[in-house]
């Protein structure tokens, strides 16, 4: 009898991309997660004891790297299908990986995009391999009779962190769903921060936490920002409660809150000519609430910000937050407060 459900195995040295690879496929019905590893040795000990049907797998593993514990588990377990998702991005790594009888390659920045579509391929029989390499000739990256081709599957990959730039003072972001405005964010302070910048989120806590995975999936290394103080992530509602007065934005507490977290933000940064990415959804929550009035002069506030500090801005605002307005001047008295507008 055929097994509905698809036994999982995660083997990914980094905890918290271990939970965004578990909240992604939990999501899916039909997938199991039953167990994650850290190390390479202890993945080939728990694909032999738990013989999963699917296995994703880091190629920078400790003890065992991801490419030799494949070797070995496609001996102990070969009915086991092997994916890597890595942020090893050389074309030669990627043939060696292939080169085990994986069935696929993700990388990990183009996870968001990619990896259902290529655990779907995989689980199919078929072999995946991620948009990044698709110029690439993979045929012959497996020496195992009866390997198939790769069929490079074509999905649009995010641009690369070192390919932006923040080329506004004051920009917007109108998105119909979060995952669109989250890639933003990271691509508006991802590079920010390799530049020796200061970054601020001014967020929802799910907003937080999501840009946190995907600037760690960018390989950028966060935790160190935090210490530094070169990254500060708050609560935007709790932010926003600091400097409200009768259901209005004040100026003097708004300048003395942002004004202190910009300035020790600044002393923090590592760039050359210190600046600031600061990026935020203080405006659009007053807007949800029907504060029309209070969030076009939060935006205000943010302009004399720009003119003030060396401060890039992105704020982000919900297209679903202007469906049910009664005038339909708000958008465009938002859109009027930004120097640069996007649409998601």
């Amino acid at each position: 009898m055929a097994r509905t459900t698809i036994r999982v195995l995660v083997v990914d040295d980094y905890e918290p991309w271990r939970r965004f690879v578990r909240s992604t496929l939990e999501k899916q019905p039909g997938l199991q997660i039953i167990g994650e590893v850290a190390d390479g040795l202890e993945a080939v000990q728990k694909a032999e004891e738990l013989q999963p049907d699917l296995i994703l797998l880091d190629v920078r593993l400790p003890k065992l790297n991801g490419i030799e514990a494949a070797r070995r588990i496609r001996k102990l377990t070969p009915q086991s299908t092997i994916l890597f998702v890595s942020l090893q991005a050389s074309a030669d790594v990627m043939r060696a990986a292939l080169g085990t009888g994986a069935k696929g390659y993700v990388f990990k920045t183009d996870a968001r995009n990619e990896l259902l579509t290529a655990v779907n391929a995989v689980l199919r029989g078929d072999q995946f391999v991620g948009s990044r390499f698709a110029s690439h000739d993979f045929n012959r990256a497996s020496d195992e009779p009866g390997a198939q081709k790769a069929q490079p599957n074509r999905v649009r990959a995010p641009l690369l962190l070192h390919n932006l730039e923040i080329s506004h003072r004051h920009g917007v972001d109108f998105y119909a769903d979060a995952a669109g405005f989250l890639d933003n964010l990271s691509q508006f302070s991802g590079p920010a921060l390799q530049a020796g910048m200061a970054v601020i989120v001014v967020a929802t806590e799910s907003h937080r936490d999501s840009l946190l995975l995907r600037l760690q999936a960018y390989g950028l290394e966060v935790a160190a920002a935090i210490e530094q103080g070169r990254y500060t992530a708050v609560d935007a509602a709790g932010t926003l409660s600091t400097f409200m007065v009768n259901g209005q934005p004040d100026r003097a507490r708004f300048f003395t809150v942002v004004g202190d977290l910009i300035e020790t933000s600044a002393r923090a940064a590592r760039a050359e000519r210190p600046r600031v990415a600061a990026c935020g959804e203080c405006a659009a929550l007053l807007l949800a609430q029907g504060k029309v009035e209070a969030a076009i002069r939060l935006e205000q506030f943010w302009n004399e910000v720009a003119k003030t500090y060396e401060v890039d801005i992105l704020c982000g605002y919900p297209l679903a937050s202007f469906h049910n307005m009664v005038s339909g001047q708000t958008f465009p008295r938002i859109c009027a407060e930004h120097s640069a507008i996007r649409f998601q």
